[in-house]
């Protein structure tokens, strides 16, 4: 990767115009024609383009709103989650109306409130191996939102395998980050996620955006950054980010772009894996240390309704601890316990129970207590959010 910017320069239209625009969508769109690089014709690719978007949420809600605005004719939507209280701080695209809805359907119900000439798709499933090359195969582009490291790998493959662009983002507390990648690109200038991130980091080292959180309108500013990507590839505008990273610090207010390569080492892409094993979403040494070593929310309750001496080890972050906390618990940050400096905190008398919000971190933590040494450490399984649906409901989530 170097810092200074490419000397790019437009791609050709990824997709030919549309026959014509009526009446109705020629006062619709009229900000745009009136633009010399859209024009009717410009226009008309939009209304004959075919997008697909993985994901209704922080950077899918935008985007999908703002596509759906400017006229593109066909929006692909896959999502299969449900709506919850606590994506209204930034999946604009929902409503308090919309909570418990399927997202897909919410979000389809916003696109046609905004224009009711888009076909909307919905595809209602987990992407998966078995059919996400013939989904992209229906689709001109590709966008991707989503927020773990497996699906983009998957979504990076079956774009290679499928030869279709994709434009990739991603977003953490007050930082995003955004570019295109097409294998097939027609000006030789192919690149694909790999090239940016040849291997996905371990386990545990990027905290989810539920882990870490992100700042709401961080999802504004990088959704819309992709949709005007998509836009660009689209009727053929303007210098792409394929072969650039752009870097966004919303604390600083600072855009910087930085210039990308192929790796020459890396393998072409010839089939599809199996992506959770490849990222490695909880490590072998997590895993074998909770096997035997994991109680249930209600089998930690008996425990302390019998006054069993333990020590409940918290191992969230304080801002967490601020939010909600189990009684007697004891607060020592995953990164502390993993670095060895609180070791010499911990008893060696007594049973030790680590918990954090789902049961992952504490998982990590628990290997490393293992091989310290702490024979009788054990986790909680589905952490504090587990013990507030399934012990003490009144608990507030997050």
């Amino acid at each position: 990767m170097s810092s200074n910017p490419s000397s790019s320069t437009s791609l050709p239209p990824l997709v030919e115009p549309a026959a014509e625009l009526s009446r109705a969508e020629v006062a619709r769109y009229s900000r745009h024609l009136i633009i010399p690089d859209v024009g009717m014709v410009g226009q008309k690719r939009l209304k004959n383009a075919r997008v697909l978007v993985i994901g209704a949420g922080g950077l899918g809600s935008p985007a999908l709103l703002y596509l759906a605005a400017a006229g593109v004719g066909t929006l692909g939507i896959v999502e299969f989650d449900d709506v919850e209280v606590s994506n209204l701080q930034r999946q604009v695209i929902h409503g308090r109306s919309d909570v418990g809805r399927p997202k897909a359907h919410s979000a389809r119900d916003s696109i046609i409130e905004i224009n009711d000439n888009v076909d909307v798709r919905l595809h209602e499933f987990r992407l998966e191996r078995g059919n996400a090359v013939d989904l992209f195969a229906q689709y001109d582009l590709i966008l991707d939102g989503t927020d773990n490291f497996a699906t983009r790998y998957l979504v990076n493959d079956a774009a290679v395998l499928a030869g279709k662009p994709y434009v990739w983002g991603s977003i953490y507390r007050f930082e995003g980050q955004a570019s295109v990648f097409w294998e097939a690109a027609p000006d030789g200038r192919g690149l694909n996620y790999r090239d940016l991130y040849p291997e996905a980091p371990p386990p545990g080292m990027v905290p989810s955006c539920a882990e870490g959180g992100v700042l709401g309108v961080l999802c504004a500013s990088v959704g819309s950054i992709m949709a005007t990507e998509a836009i660009k590839l689209i009727t053929g505008i303007g210098e792409s980010l394929l072969g650039r990273l752009m870097i966004y610090d919303a604390l600083q207010m600072s855009y910087r772009t930085i210039r990308l390569r192929r790796d020459p080492a890396r393998e072409p892409v010839t089939e599809l894996i199996d992506y959770d094993a490849f990222c490695g979403v909880v490590s072998d040494d997590a895993v074998a240390a909770a096997a035997g070593s994991t109680i249930t929310a209600p089998e930690l309750a008996a425990m302390l309704d019998a006054g069993k001496e333990i020590e409940l080890i918290d191992v969230r972050e304080p801002v967490e601890w601020d939010i909600v906390h189990l009684p007697g618990a004891v607060l020592i940050p995953k990164d502390r316990i993993l670095s060895g400096e609180a070791l010499s905190e911990l008893p060696q008398d007594k049973p030790i129970v680590l918990h954090c919000k789902t049961g992952i971190r504490s998982a990590e933590v628990l290997a490393a207590l293992k091989q310290a040494g702490f024979a009788d450490a054990t986790h909680l399984q589905g952490g504090i959010a587990a013990w507030a649906q399934q012990v003490d409901t009144t608990l507030p989530v997050y």
